[in-house]
């Protein structure tokens, strides 16, 4: 009975949450230069009739809204996989130089010129997590403060190394220039058939690998005694890790902290259970990123602030109390 009542519990926050995303989704919606009011945003997703309200719904934010819930979802998710595999409480796909190679990567298909179409820049973005991810667990995989520090140094040769190209390379600046900046705004615009197919692919395998990734939670020696293959896991996982912050990462730009806020807000709720984890990470990162692009559009009277700086000024203090509250003793 409190098995039972406990997954009651967690499947009541969990639609909660499902609540929540939606009302957020339609706020985020109606939130702009110029305000739609939530019925009519309703309106025009239901019963659409032609009127400048409607066409704006339609055309531009309700795909910018979507954007956003699959971006947030992306990293949410991509982040808790990479806290589960390296268990370490600060992995992040941003701290740990992920969304630096994929950076690294999109610089230098575009001094090549593989990345000037959308699915050569997405390969060039997912190919430089792969690498990068690859080194940083090759590093540091002895200890989770050496994962930490890895990363952090791979970010800064990395970011050396791409701001050294686009100095030398003109062509290639302008290029990197709009996708360096973490936003939401005119991404919608581009086609997001591609990335959206393989984050939605990335989220269900995400989830099929849930059950595995709980049983090497439990310690390696525990999960090969239960005959879990280790090493399947792993590199599995590690695809996903890197296929998510990859296609988030193309299509929206660095932005950061994600991976890090939302496995955090929601630890406690799934109890130790990763497939919980992710199911919360999954709702509850789009809430956020959602929440952080209203707020990039109205904290200053004209223009907007990029997503990624909102996203940070959240990140910045919660990566300090995780800090504080885990210490360096057991990172």
């Amino acid at each position: 009975m409190a098995g039972w009542g406990r997954e009651s519990r967690r499947t009541g926050l969990l639609l909660g949450g499902l609540v929540l995303l939606a009302v957020v989704a339609v706020l985020s919606v109606g939130v702009g230069a110029h305000r739609v009011a939530p019925a009519e945003v309703v309106r025009a997703l239901f019963d659409y009739r032609g009127t400048d309200d409607h066409v704006i719904v339609r055309d531009v934010r309700a795909p910018r809204a979507l954007l956003a819930v699959a971006v947030g979802a992306a990293l949410a998710v991509s982040g808790a996989l990479l806290q589960t595999l390296a268990r370490n409480p600060l992995a992040e796909p941003g701290i740990l130089g992920v969304t630096a190679g994929a950076g690294f990567a999109v610089t230098v298909g575009s001094a090549l010129g593989l990345a000037g179409a959308q699915a050569g820049q997405l390969l060039c973005s997912i190919a430089g997590s792969v690498l990068a991810a690859l080194l940083v667990m090759a590093v540091g995989r002895r200890s989770p403060l050496r994962l930490v520090l890895t990363g952090v140094a791979l970010t800064a040769v990395l970011g050396g190394v791409s701001l050294g190209l686009r100095l030398m390379l003109p062509d290639v600046f302008d290029a990197y220039r709009f996708w360096s900046v973490g936003t939401l705004a005119g991404r919608e615009q581009a086609p997001l058939t591609l990335p959206l197919l393989a984050i939605a692919a990335a989220l269900a395998g995400a989830l099929l690998l849930a059950r595995s990734l709980d049983t090497l939670a439990l310690g390696e020696q525990v999960a090969r005694t239960l005959g879990a293959g280790v090493a399947r896991t792993r590199a599995l996982a590690l695809v996903l890790i890197t296929v998510l912050s990859g296609a988030a990462t193309a299509v929206a730009g660095p932005v950061l902290f994600v991976g890090l806020i939302v496995p955090h807000l929601v630890r406690r709720l799934a109890a130790g259970s990763v497939p919980w984890l992710l199911l919360y990470s999954m709702v509850l990162g789009p809430v956020l990123l959602l929440v952080a692009d209203i707020g990039s559009r109205v904290l200053l009277p004209t223009g907007e602030v990029p997503v990624a700086i909102v996203t940070a000024f959240f990140g910045g203090p919660v990566l300090i109390w995780a800090v504080r509250r885990y210490g360096a003793g057991s990172l």
